[in-house]
């Protein structure tokens, strides 16, 4: 009996922690639906039709300023290649450190342990005029290749400062990868390369959904790295940058802002419900396993 009712209490907490979550998420999609002097005289009101959803939206999608149609693009095109290169070179790297067994490999561990730790607002300014530098070297090698105001420079600072966390995860989940597969595949014949892409990497999948998924989200909904690297009002800009252009000094559409947050972040939740098992399982395996 003392049992049912523990069981119960965890329900009712679990229920409760599930409103809190969705509060925000509901409050977005009731106001999107409402023109933007309702939103001011209660945004807790629900709204008189959802029909006025479908006006913002339009309205969203033909602003000039917010070009949501490329701006959607170029936050898909930055994430999947941001994504694709950290996967591929953490998963590398951490393979590397887990099986070289020396001094210098825990050292360079724990460096990148110890990056996960430095705040983005330390470095930003440095980062901006060490790519511009960079951009400068590479006119002088005739290598025109611009790294501001553009795709290469963004996903390489993407790179640069998801791949602590992402090293950090595939090494502890690499630790339970048996040598012994790695060591008869070679045996076998096969190169160093083709033991990672054959062998090693298809074990990962667990771990590599749980860090797409991680940094997916993170990359999406960033705001002041795009803002730092990309800028305002250029032709390249993520989706946060083209909501941020609703947000004057004297007015703010609250009704476009929060219909154009809600188009912003129904790609990441379906993703997240499609992939939610991967996830999971991808946690609790590299818990056990690690």
């Amino acid at each position: 009996m003392m049992k049912a009712k523990k069981y119960y209490i965890l329900e009712a907490v679990a229920i409760l922690l599930f409103l809190i979550y969705m509060l925000p998420f509901a409050l977005v999609l009731i106001n999107s639906s409402k023109p933007s002097l309702q939103i001011i005289m209660n945004p807790l009101a629900l709204p008189e039709s959802f029909s006025q959803l479908f006006t913002n939206i339009k309205t969203v999608m033909e602003s000039p300023n917010v070009r949501y149609g490329s701006s959607f693009v170029s936050s898909l095109f930055i994430t999947v290649f941001s994504v694709a290169l950290l996967v591929l070179f953490s998963s590398m790297a951490a393979w590397v450190l887990v099986r070289t067994k020396s001094v210098v490999s825990n050292v360079i561990f724990m460096v990148f342990v110890a990056a996960m730790v430095i705040p983005f607002q330390v470095v930003m300014f440095p980062l901006v005029s060490w790519l511009h530098l960079l951009e400068v070297k590479l006119g002088l090698f005739q290598t025109p290749l611009r790294l501001l105001q553009n795709y290469p420079g963004i996903i390489l600072a993407y790179i640069g400062f998801g791949s602590s966390l992402s090293i950090f995860l595939f090494h502890g989940f690499m630790k339970s990868v048996p040598l012994e597969l790695e060591e008869a595949a070679t045996i076998d014949g096969c190169t160093k390369p083709a033991v990672f892409f054959k062998i090693v990497f298809p074990i990962l999948t667990p771990i590599t959904v749980t860090i797409v998924i991680l940094n997916s989200i993170w990359i999406w909904n960033d705001y002041l790295l795009p803002m730092m690297v990309l800028g305002s009002g250029n032709a390249v800009q993520t989706l946060p940058l083209a909501i941020a252009s609703f947000v004057g000094s004297f007015v703010k559409k609250w009704d476009l802002i929060l219909t154009a947050t809600l188009l912003t972040m129904l790609p990441i939740v379906v993703m997240f419900l499609i992939l939610q098992k991967q996830i999971i399982k991808g946690i609790v395996d590299g818990a056990v396993k690690g």
